[in-house]
């Protein structure tokens, strides 16, 4: 069974960039046809996907967003980062990650993220 687990600072201010880590146990994160996503929730709001890194490596990200996110991967800590820059009060929210195995079987708690401006 797949664990995944998210991390960082729980207050960032705005202009800053937002760095949190998903530690997943369980399962390698180079292993099968996998995709691992970040979603985030806006407080009130419906859950917005960021983007994702691949089994092999490859990223893709919402066009929205592709300008501030980077999302990339340490293959031995089984880890996955994700840095979104310039952030703002509208990217507060709860920021999850999630395995993508032909659909989203697997999710971590969520961590909150408040932007302060």
């Amino acid at each position: 069974q797949v664990q995944l687990q998210e991390s960082g600072p729980g207050l960032v201010k705005s202009s800053q960039t937002l760095s949190l880590t998903c530690t997943v146990s369980g399962g390698s994160i180079t292993a099968n046809v996998d995709f691992w996503a970040w979603v985030r929730q806006p407080p009130g709001k419906g859950l917005e996907w960021i983007g994702y890194i691949a089994y092999d490596g490859s990223t893709k990200y919402n066009p929205s967003l592709k300008d501030r996110t980077s999302i990339s991967r340490d293959t031995f800590k089984n880890q996955l980062t994700l840095q979104l820059r310039s952030v703002t009060p509208e990217d507060t929210a709860v920021y999850y990650c999630a395995r993508d195995r032909e659909g989203y079987d697997s999710w971590g708690q969520g961590t909150q993220v408040t932007v302060s401006s």
